[in-house]
């Protein structure tokens, strides 16, 4: 008689079908039935080359997320069990849960712990995924520098029997994802549902003028990609070129006369002679201000030689400098963010040709560059489009040579007292 009844319920998939309405249950088997028509198995599984096309994780970051999936059975069927189980935890789960599944999902090995070479393979297959390039295309050689970019600020802190190198413990991979919101976000977002109307994985828009050479900018899609990874989608959708110093030249007037055309936020990076390559987020527009100013949407970033985001600790609200103008050595003239008055987390004077960076606790942040002091051998700045739309005074922001330029932003600067603040 014991023979007849039915096996019991797997607890785990009645905890998570009580983690969806109605509506979302029947959303997913519309979506396992699909799924599973395309894997030609008589609606009964998903198929592995179909699961990672459908959600595109490519290469062998989206083998491991299948056989997470799967609960690890190693049969190359995934049910609707396994899928309603999955996105439980994984969307629905709390943040221990969802990053501990998060985790298990860097461990690409899947021998228990994570490892440089987990974290390779899993950062070279992310970038293929955001980038479009396709599965079987992909090398770590084609990423590989933007690839120990991200590496380099990753601890490896967990001494672990049988492993010459240490691993990364959980502590370790959270702290990583904290500098690295990108790759946190990216992963994330694995099991939700495709959408071709939207910006899956968050690259802006690069708008730049016909007759400027990609070649020239600082900004590459790989680091618009990290330093969208801290902000909401309106800021992500498009990011237009206002400011190149060689374009420019070295010029404070100039840069402040180009980003007034914006009037909103603004990504700045700095290349200084010791080739290190960092910079800001400036949530408000530049303006003159004898103090700080600014709210806590901003934030400081390294690109080189590692790429790491720093956000305000709630310290202080030390946010945004923007001098201009002012005779008093107490209030230096320049733009800057964090730390206080002439101990700025980044600073550059209104000479252009000078600036600093130290230790803020107003993003927990280190010094920026090699030393203290930097010597800026490249100023670019960006200003982001609200809501992807840009008009026709912005596209000709840098067109022109550079003394008709420089005369345009004279005009408007001394219609706001502040044509002789460059020097």
């Amino acid at each position: 008689m014991g023979n007849s009844q039915s096996p019991p319920a797997d607890p785990r998939l009645a905890s998570a079908t009580r983690c969806f309405a109605e509506r979302e249950l029947d959303e997913l088997r519309t979506l396992f039935v699909a799924l599973a028509s395309q894997s030609r198995s008589n609606s009964k599984f998903i198929s592995p080359s179909v699961f990672k096309s459908y959600f595109r994780i490519p290469g062998s970051l989206g083998d491991r997320m299948f056989d997470l999936v799967t609960q690890k059975r190693n049969d190359g069927m995934l049910t609707f069990e396994d899928l309603v189980i999955a996105k439980g935890t994984y969307e629905k789960g709390s943040r221990d849960e969802i990053e501990q599944f998060i985790y298990q999902l860097v461990d690409v090995m899947g021998d228990g712990v994570v490892g440089r070479s987990d974290l390779e393979v899993v950062l070279t297959s992310m970038l293929d995924a955001v980038f479009n390039v396709e599965d079987g295309e992909h090398s770590v050689s084609s990423h590989q520098g933007v690839v120990d970019i991200f590496l380099n600020v990753a601890t490896f802190s967990e001494e672990v029997e049988g492993h010459a190198e240490k691993c990364m413990s959980f502590t370790d991979i959270r702290k990583w994802w904290s500098v690295v919101p990108s790759a946190r976000k990216f992963l994330g977002s694995l099991l939700m549902q495709p959408d071709p109307g939207s910006s899956d994985h968050q690259v802006p828009n690069l708008l730049i003028s016909e007759n400027i050479s990609p070649e020239v900018l600082l900004m590459k899609k790989e680091y618009a990609w990290h330093i969208a990874g801290a902000l909401s989608q309106p800021d992500v959708e498009e990011w237009k070129l206002l400011y190149h110093s060689s374009i420019h030249g070295l010029s404070f007037s100039t840069f402040l006369g180009n980003i007034s055309n914006g009037g909103g936020p603004t990504v700045l990076l700095i290349k200084d002679t010791d080739g290190y390559i960092y910079g800001g987020y400036a949530s408000q527009p530049w303006e003159k201000h004898s103090d700080f100013y600014g709210d806590m949407k901003s934030f400081i970033f390294h690109i080189y030689p590692q790429a790491s985001i720093y956000k305000p600790s709630g310290a202080n609200t030390n946010l945004q400098w923007c001098a201009v103008n002012f005779s008093s050595e107490s209030i230096p003239n320049g733009i800057g963010f964090g730390g206080r008055i002439n101990h700025f987390g980044l600073f550059l004077s209104a000479s252009f040709d000078q600036g600093h960076t130290f230790s803020c606790t107003t993003f927990n942040s280190p010094c920026l560059s090699k030393t203290s002091r930097i010597c800026p051998e490249v100023i670019e700045c960006w200003g982001v489009v609200a809501n992807g739309i840009h008009d026709e005074k912005n596209d000709n922001v840098i067109k022109g040579t550079v003394l008709e330029r420089f005369k345009e932003d004279r005009n408007m600067l001394n219609m706001v007292g502040i044509a002789n603040s460059s020097e």
